[in-house]
């Protein structure tokens, strides 16, 4: 994949794999939903250690870029953040469900507006998944829960890296 982080940085996974010997990608929904923003401090709380295996930690997301900076005021979060605006990313890596309209409204009634958090009518969301690829490309570790609640523990990747 290729992006932009939200310093206007072009961002490639071919290009972070020639620099470093694995990536952590891992896939939030939002600023506005708590279990993510505790597992991006987590992973900011971490980024010495994860670094220090030569691990570039990045995270991919359907929020604008103005919400992306909301999610960096409240996680302190130092590493790249891309906005996937046409859920490329999140269809490549098959984390993308569509939320149906009875969990949209309620979202919204929530106070949780998805089409202006992600600038579109979509209603799409990622699986909050993480993964660690290879310096070759490869996978090494996926988490995939369907539960947004559960998150790759800093423990099982830096095991993992």
């Amino acid at each position: 994949f290729i992006g932009m982080d939200q310093n206007g940085k072009k961002i490639s996974l071919q290009g972070l794999l020639k620099e470093h010997k694995s990536v952590v990608l891992f896939f939030y929904r939002g600023q506005w939903c708590p279990y993510c923003n505790k597992h991006i401090k987590e992973l900011q709380d971490s980024l010495q250690l994860l670094t220090s295996k030569d691990a570039y930690v990045i995270g991919v997301t359907p929020e604008t870029n103005e919400n992306i900076s909301k999610t960096i005021k409240k996680t302190s979060a130092g590493f790249s953040i891309i906005q996937d605006k046409d859920d490329d990313i999140m269809k490549a890596y098959g984390v993308n469900f569509m939320m149906d309209d009875a969990t949209f409204s309620k979202y919204k009634g929530y106070g949780i507006d998805l089409e202006v958090n992600n600038g579109n009518t979509r209603h799409t969301l990622p699986v909050p998944a993480t993964y660690i690829i290879n310096r070759s490309g490869k996978i090494k570790f996926v988490h995939f829960d369907p539960n947004y609640q559960k998150r790759a523990s800093i423990n099982t990747l830096t095991k993992e890296l």
